[in-house]
């Protein structure tokens, strides 16, 4: 069953982005929520599709305006039937939020908003911040370099390692520029939600998907996670998400602590096995698609650029300051995206305080419960991340988010059950997400 479009009594339209890799059918679960909450005479669907499968290796710029003339292309259609649309809500999953946030910021420089209201913007799993490992050094080379070579245009954006549009800044930096078309845009939506997963997201880590220079889910043992009161233990309270352990309940004595690794050693025994086997083979393969998609990716954007792709890129090349085998594929990326170790600022470092100063607050630092009188738990350390990062965690917080932390504790690939990206018995505890979602968040 279809659940999107409406009908002509509909005004708001929620426009929904999947991600790298994608295509609307992973998008299925979440237009099905979205309708059984809102009818067709109070809320019209559309499910981006011109960037399936390996047209987002093009780029989060291309995949933006492409998305940005589907929304006017639907918008003028519904006219044309006596259909007027008067708000507008997009969603993004993991790349798409990025290609959302491109689009926002077009639609808003050609004066959308001032004829159609934005409503909520929400991302599920989505690297605000690109996906570099943060790592010093010769690592940074060997993951955060030659990684990002594998996706085309879209792996050098993410990786952050691009020079977009002359301006020699990454496009993300751009994105999230204070001054820029995109954080205007932004920032005139009446909402602006993120769900991040802490844990088990080999695609985008809690850090670039929850916005914040600290990571305090790496040692779960050590933490007492606080839940919201009727959320399955799935979504965390983002007043209070954490606090110390009860150490009452913790595994402290040397044998549990081994019995408990030996086990969890055993149980991977399998996954193990398997990785030492395929994952050469995979890497092979990955590798190998990687440079076809790359040269195809190209071939798309030299037509487009020359305006042979069905769409007029001058159409949207508006200045950007105001001022100034895709599942093998995807499990290779992941895995190897997953061995990667943060590292950390070292504290009292210059470095360290300068991404501390008053003005570039600790936000992210655990709170316990007011009833706690004494807590000694420890700061969380700073990642490793680059300055034009901190900048940009700076410019979007400044826009204001409601971040809400999301434990996925079924399985260990959290990027997908978070939007139920396949209808299956292990993704559901994506249902207490998307009910979080248009329960409490999601403004008609």
């Amino acid at each position: 069953m279809d659940y999107t479009g409406g009908s002509q009594e509909a005004q708001h339209l929620c426009v929904l982005v999947h991600g790298l890799w994608g295509n609307p059918n992973h998008l299925a679960a979440m237009a099905k929520s979205l309708r059984a909450k809102h009818p067709e005479d109070n809320l019209h669907i559309l499910v981006a599709k011109r960037n399936s499968g390996s047209f987002t290796y093009d780029g989060i710029e291309l995949g933006g305006e492409r998305v940005c003339q589907e929304i006017e292309e639907e918008i003028e259609k519904l006219a044309k039937l006596g259909q007027e649309i008067k708000r507008l809500s997009i969603v993004g999953y993991s790349l798409g939020g990025l290609v959302a946030r491109y689009a926002v910021g077009l639609l808003d420089s050609k004066g959308f908003f001032e004829k159609i209201k934005p409503m909520n913007f929400t991302t599920f799993a989505t690297p605000h911040l690109g996906v570099r490992t943060p790592l010093r050094g010769w690592h940074n080379h060997v993951w955060n370099v030659l990684g990002a070579r594998t996706l085309s245009t879209s792996g050098r954006q993410l990786f952050t390692i691009d020079k977009f549009r002359g301006t020699g800044r990454p496009l993300l930096e751009i994105l999230a520029d204070p001054e820029s078309i995109f954080i205007k845009g932004l920032a005139k939506f009446k909402r602006r939600t993120l769900y991040t997963n802490i844990i088990n997201d080999r695609s985008a880590v809690y850090y670039t998907t929850g916005i914040s220079k600290t990571d305090p889910y790496t040692n779960l043992d050590n933490i007492k996670i606080n839940y919201l009161k009727g959320y399955d233990d799935v979504i965390i309270d983002p007043a209070c998400p954490i606090a110390p352990s009860d150490p009452e309940e913790s595994d402290t004595t040397f044998s549990a602590r081994f019995i408990k690794s030996s086990q969890t050693t055993i149980g991977r025994l399998p996954l193990i096995l398997a990785m030492v086997i395929f994952i050469p083979i995979g890497v092979v393969v990955f590798l190998i698609n990687s440079g076809v998609q790359s040269l195809r990716s190209n071939r798309r954007i030299r037509l487009y650029e020359r305006g042979l792709a069905g769409i007029e890129p001058g159409n949207y090349r508006v200045p950007l300051l105001l001022t100034g085998m895709r599942e093998a594929v995807e499990d290779v990326y992941e895995n190897l995206n997953s061995a990667q170790s943060n590292e950390y600022l070292v504290e009292g470092t210059e470095e360290e305080e300068a991404n501390n100063e008053p003005g570039s607050p600790r936000s992210e630092r655990p709170q316990t419960p007011k009833t706690t009188e004494k807590s000694s738990y420890p700061d969380v350390p700073t990642l490793a991340l680059a300055s034009y990062q901190f900048s940009m965690i700076q410019a979007l917080d400044n826009v204001g988010w409601r971040k809400y932390p999301v434990h996925i504790h079924k399985v260990r690939h959290s990027h997908a059950a978070i939007i139920i990206r396949t209808e299956k018995p292990s993704f559901d505890e994506g249902k207490a997400v998307f009910r979080h979602w248009l329960d409490e968040e999601f403004i008609l």
